[in-house]
């Protein structure tokens, strides 16, 4: 199916779109570009209280939001809120911080005066995933906005009404017409708008395939382009950590939006000597899981957001099984309408099984044993991604060997990986480059133009 909200908690089909045409898509470039003239000779305080007011809107908004994202992806109500929620966090961060990061910084030099200008590029193309349709979007949307750029966001085409009610909340809060708009349009259509002149960069967060597409249409035309694509992210536990804790943030990250997070630990790495326990703790916390009607306050787990990543994700159970691994639990489709997959506990998965260095994009946790901290930093970079990492240990000397070790975006000790306005955030190997969020991520999409007086 096309551009369609299709509740994947039922497989209903409740609205469908029609793709913008090439001309139409032209015109919203023409009406950018228009836009950007004007909106970059805005102030930062003007723009400061529009990305204030956008957060006003977006708190007292969301419950109808975060409906329309349960709606058209399948996260529980519960989640959607606090998504919506923390979409207000970061415009009031940049709302507050922006200037600051944005100011001339003065260099000494062989000049009488030197300094660094940031200034807008212009249009930015924003690529974006349906698993957080709003966050993702405004984690991009606040810093690029408050720099003075405009955007054109093409979303994902199983949230069509998530994308049209962003750019209504961002008109509503009375940024400037065409400064910020969705285009319902069809994927393929994305390298050809990456030639048009008016577009001077892109972001992208989704697969690796997609990441590279864009990567290709950005190279081709000589544009910046930020991509934050898959992960495959360890959780590391040590003999000295609270496996309690260990265990609890475990099942919470994998769990986290039905396991459809780049971030979230997919792979539990943990030492011998405690292993049998920690597995006890795993399996206890998984069976108290509730899976069903995402509306439902009780509800932990709703459905995977379309039949293909429900396929998918059934079908990598099933590989990896065939190679050797064992179910601890689940491993299943739920025999129920709707795109429902039981949490699932793997383990005995041997090193040389290919499936094991994939990412596991459903509610499926990967269970390995190691003998000691070298080999848990081993296993953990064996993975052509670099996203994010939990390690578990309170050892100052093995937390410094983790920190140093891990080949990732980010590690978080004793706690669960997050995004968080404040904190830069993105991958290395294949899971991208560039960075979003903290100052760098308001200096992605600037000219830093050198300036030298005498």
């Amino acid at each position: 199916m096309g551009i369609a909200t299709v509740n994947p908690a039922t497989g209903e089909v409740v609205k469908t779109f029609e793709a913008l045409s090439d001309g139409e898509i032209a015109s919203q470039v023409a009406i950018a570009q228009a836009a950007f003239l004007q909106y970059r000779q805005t102030s930062f305080e003007q723009r400061s209280q529009w990305l204030q007011s956008v957060a006003a809107i977006l708190e007292a908004d969301k419950n109808r939001l975060g409906a329309l994202i349960t709606l058209e992806m399948g996260k529980t109500l519960k989640a959607a809120i606090a998504e919506v929620e923390k979409c207000a966090a970061v415009c009031r961060y940049y709302a507050e911080n922006g200037k600051k990061f944005l100011a001339d910084e003065a260099i000494a030099s062989d000049a009488s005066q030197s300094f660094i200008r940031y200034q807008p590029l212009g249009i930015i193309l924003a690529v974006m995933p349906w698993n957080f349709p709003f966050w993702q979007v405004f984690r991009f949307a606040a810093p690029a906005l408050m720099a003075g750029n405009v955007g054109l966001l093409k979303h994902a085409s199983n949230v069509p009404q998530c994308a049209l009610a962003i750019a209504e909340v961002i008109q509503q809060a009375g940024f400037p017409a065409g400064v910020f708009q969705a285009l319902l349009m069809e994927s393929s259509k994305v390298a050809a708008l990456m030639a048009d002149d008016r577009i001077k960069a892109a972001t992208l967060t989704g697969s690796e395939p997609a990441g590279a597409s864009l990567a290709v249409a950005a190279g081709k035309n000589i544009k910046k382009v930020v991509l934050e694509l898959g992960g495959s992210d360890p959780l590391i536990v040590l003999p000295s950590a609270d496996l309690q804790s260990a265990a609890t943030t475990a099942v919470t990250s994998r769990m986290l939006n039905c396991g459809q997070t780049c971030i979230s630990a997919k792979r539990f790495i943990v030492a011998n000597t405690i292993a049998d326990e920690f597995e006890e703790l795993l399996i206890t916390q998984y069976n108290q899981l509730k899976v069903g009607d995402p509306m439902l306050p009780e509800t932990d787990l709703g459905p995977l957001s379309t039949p293909k990543i429900l396929e998918d994700i059934d079908r990598q159970v099933q590989a990896i099984v065939q190679q050797g691994a064992r179910i601890l639990v689940g491993g299943a489709r739920l025999d129920r309408p709707g795109n429902y997959y039981k949490p699932t506990l793997i383990t005995d998965i041997a090193a040389e099984n290919p499936v094991g260095r994939e990412e596991f994009f459903g509610p499926v946790g990967l269970l390995f044993r190691v003998a000691d901290l070298d080999a848990a930093i081993a296993l953990a970079n064996n993975t052509p991604f670099g996203l994010g990492s939990s390690a578990w240990t309170n050892d100052p000397i093995e937390q410094e060997q983790l920190i140093n070790g891990i080949d990732a975006g980010c590690v978080f000790i004793n706690g669960m990986v997050k995004s968080d306005p404040r904190l830069p955030f993105g991958g290395t190997k294949r899971s991208g480059f560039g960075r979003e969020l903290g100052v760098p991520g308001i200096h992605e999409f600037v000219n830093i133009k050198t300036i030298w007086v005498r």
